[in-house]
Formats: structure tokens, sequence, C-alpha cells
């Protein structure tokens, strides 16, 4: 190897995965996606328990989980591609969902990083559930959330001082003047 050529990484190995590594790329994912990860697969609840919880077909849960665990693949650094058709996605979404029962389930090439991803993360299930919450108190508890919890209970008051501010001082509204009923004569 010369001075000159780029240094190449070492592979990252799936088994190798921390907890705070998991829980940062479960972090950086968007709330959906981490959410049905958490449920199905740091929770543990089950294919038909997590359909039901959200109102979906179960092979609908499993290309949203599928979805998840890909972007989960690339958060964290793992080579991984998207499925190409919708029919790859369909198949990829059963070989994820069968492989998380089964452990001797053959999978797609490509999609074998996401497979181990997903078993190391469920291995980990507690350990990041505990490091999931330490997170979010601790992010509650920041000098940043206090500022923002300030500023949004001071605009909620600015709103309302406006709000009063604008009532009083409305225009009058004109009166509207109805017609005179001429008073029937009276005999």
């Amino acid at each position: 190897m010369t001075e000159n050529a780029p240094r190449v990484s070492p592979a990252l190995d799936v088994s190798r995965l921390t907890t705070p590594e998991l829980c940062a790329a479960l972090r950086a994912l968007p709330y959906r996606q981490t959410a049905l990860l958490v449920r199905r697969l740091v929770q543990g609840h089950s294919l038909e328990d997590c359909a039901a919880f959200y109102g979906i077909s179960r092979e609908a849960f499993s290309v949203h989980l599928l979805r998840a665990g890909l972007e989960l693949t690339n958060a964290v650094g793992l080579p991984c591609r998207s499925p190409e058709s919708d029919v790859e996605e369909d198949v990829w979404a059963r070989a994820l969902t069968e492989a998380l029962e089964r452990e001797t389930v053959t999978v797609p090439p490509a999609l074998a990083e996401t497979v181990a991803l997903c078993r190391r993360l469920r291995a980990l299930g507690a350990e990041v559930a505990a490091a999931l919450e330490a997170a979010e108190r601790e992010e509650e508890d920041s000098p940043k959330r206090q500022r923002e919890e300030w500023l949004r209970k001071l605009a909620v008051l600015a709103l309302l001082g406006l709000t009063a501010y604008l009532y009083c001082n409305r225009p009058e509204e004109p009166r509207e003047q109805r017609p005179v009923q001429p008073r029937s004569i009276e005999r």
C-alpha cells in the first residue's frame, strides 16, 4: 500500500455493536421507524400484537418493519440497499419476518446485514430499552429542553395577551336598525 492510497476501514461487525451505538442509531431515525423497531424488537411484542397496535395487517407491518430495519442499517453504517421493486420488498419483508421467528432461515444476501442487526437489537433489548429511557430523561433535564419549555410557555402567554388586547380594542359593531313597525290603529 502506498502512502497516498486511501485507508480502508475494517468492516463493521454487527455482533460487536454496543448498546450506546444502537441507541444513537435508533435516536437518529424518524420517530415512527424508531417506535416500530422498539415495539417489535426491543420490547419483544409479537408480529400480531404490533400489527393490531398500529391497526394494520401483518403484511403491512412487516413492510414497515423492513423499511425501518433498512434505515437502521444505514444509520449504523452497514452496507445495504433498498429493494428495487414492490415485489422484492414483499419478499424481503417476509424473509425478515421469518428470520426473526427462526434462526435457521436463509435470507437474501442483500438483507443479511439488516437481519443480523435486527437480531442483535432483539438480543440487547432490555439494555437498549434502559439506555433509551436514560437518554430520554437526560434530554428532558437538559438546559436546552428547559429553555424550549420556557420559550413555549412565553409564546403561549404572548398569544393570550395579544388575543386579550385585540378583543378589548375591537371596533364597536354597528347596531342593526330594525325597521319600525307601524302601530296598529286602536279602535
